[in-house]
């Protein structure tokens, strides 16, 4: 394995923002401003590059890069579109940015991203066997690591449960919209979390999302044998992420 750089640039692509900055690879910390653009409407590949082009241009960056992408990126390429337009879907996403920058891009799904910004320097640090990420927020976000190493691409939100897609139960968003008490709330995701817990008996879950803020107001309510961490990263977890994913694969 070669050395991997001591800085790396992370980009993070919303369905309302595209934020980045530098980030330290060993510490997980920003090394500059992060910078945020909302993110342009359409959002096709065209005007989506063009800001990815612009975050970097505008920090002078020469170097590795690592976005993240609401879709599943296999290979590089979307196999889905969340929150982007439909046109990204079967579009190489690493190619696209790569052409856009002229330096070369590594892409990856957001959660699986915000999973290992957790994994180096969060919730789920130096923490052995299976680790499930799951973000609440729009939908129901999942990564799932073993020993730190990311198995990419896991759609958990998306399990059928009670004869209903999960995350249309037990998202953030349903939260909101039914207006449902944090407790009643937590009934709900604690049924679909101990779901997935059957299925895969991890050694410890990190919930993130908006919601991982409040995470006194609901974590305590879940029944579950797996023990329970809010995720740590918040905000930047996207952008350490994809920073980490890219210089970890720079190294190899």
């Amino acid at each position: 394995m070669g050395e991997r750089p001591d800085q790396a640039f992370g980009i993070d692509i919303g369905g309302s923002g595209i934020k980045g900055a530098v980030v330290h690879t060993t510490t997980g910390e920003l090394a500059t401003q992060r910078v945020r653009i909302v993110t342009p409407q359409p959002s096709t590949p065209d005007s989506v590059a063009a800001v990815v082009a612009q975050l970097i241009r505008q920090a002078e960056w020469h170097g590795v890069i690592g976005a993240t992408f609401p879709a599943v990126i296999q290979h590089g390429v979307a196999r889905s579109a969340a929150n982007v337009d439909r046109s990204w879907i079967g579009t190489d996403v690493d190619d696209v940015f790569t052409k856009a920058t002229g330096q070369k891009v590594i892409v990856l799904n957001d959660a699986d991203a915000a999973g290992i910004a957790e994994a180096r320097f969060g919730a789920a640090r130096d923490v052995p066997g299976v680790v499930i990420l799951l973000t609440f927020g729009t939908g129901i976000g999942s990564a799932l690591l073993v020993d730190g190493k990311l198995v990419p691409n896991t759609e958990l939100g998306h399990l059928e449960l009670d004869g209903h897609d999960a995350e249309t139960r037990a998202a953030a968003s349903v939260r909101d919209r039914e207006n449902l008490p944090y407790r009643r709330w937590a009934k709900r995701v604690s049924r679909y979390m101990s779901h997935v817990e059957k299925l895969f008996t991890p050694d410890l879950f990190v919930v993130g999302g908006g919601v991982s803020k409040d995470a006194d107001k609901w974590v305590p309510y879940l029944e579950l044998h797996t023990p329970i961490k809010p995720a740590q990263l918040l905000n930047n977890a996207g952008i350490v992420g994809a920073a980490m994913a890219a210089a970890e694969r720079d190294g190899e």
